[in-house]
């Protein structure tokens, strides 16, 4: 199986445009305030009318209002959303789009992640991080791949301190239907690195294929 690439925190069209034709196959916009990868809606509609076919855009909330949601989705074109909050299954599900939860890895947080992925069951699949609960993600740390939650038959999402030293490994060990990257491939807090993008995207496929 191949092993789908996300690149997160994208902040400018020139990066969206770079992990395109590295071949990633979504970029998130994060639409958290208190990111230092935050986009507006406006910022955010440039870069995803940039954006080739059959690349996915990822839109990114912690726990924010419904209305800041639906702003955000009457400004441009989001294929999937991913909440990363306390957002219940109920909010999650009222924007009648598809859905992905993030579940929270660090710590003590680990043992309630099955069920906190079973609150979810319209979800289509759920991001392993390496924040706390109640923490935002991008802490730039790992967890213990170990502890892998009960996720059911939904697919498995790894992120969380990801980088081209390490993301073969991560690949090998928990073969998840997608990885999701980043401050590991940025030059600055929300500006990407080509460079690193293109061998994150190297050691991704270089894993796939052992």
């Amino acid at each position: 199986m191949r092993t789908r690439i996300k690149i997160c925190g994208i902040t400018r069209v020139e990066d969206a445009m770079a992990a395109a034709e590295l071949g990633a196959d979504a970029i998130g916009l994060v639409f958290y305030p208190r990111s230092p990868r935050y986009v507006t809606p406006a910022q955010a509609a440039q870069i995803a009318a940039a954006l080739p076919p059959f690349v996915s855009c990822v839109a990114l909330f912690m726990d924010a209002r419904s209305d800041a949601v639906r702003e955000v989705l009457d400004a441009l074109p989001v294929d999937l959303l991913q909440f990363h909050g306390a957002e219940t299954a109920a909010f999650c599900s009222a924007f009648e789009r598809p859905y992905i939860k993030s579940l929270p890895m660090a710590g003590d947080a680990a043992r309630g992640a099955s069920e906190l992925a079973a609150s979810h069951p319209r979800a289509r699949g759920f991001l392993l991080d390496s924040n706390a609960q109640g923490q935002a993600g991008g802490t730039g740390h790992t967890f213990d791949w170990s502890q892998r939650p009960d996720l059911g038959a939904r697919p498995l999402l790894l992120a969380g301190g990801l980088d081209a030293d390490n993301v073969a490994a991560g690949v090998r060990s928990l073969r998840p239907w997608a990885v999701d990257v980043s401050s590991g491939v940025e030059a600055a807090k929300g500006l990407k690195d080509r460079a690193r993008m293109h061998r994150f995207i190297e050691e991704t496929q270089r894993a796939d294929s052992q």
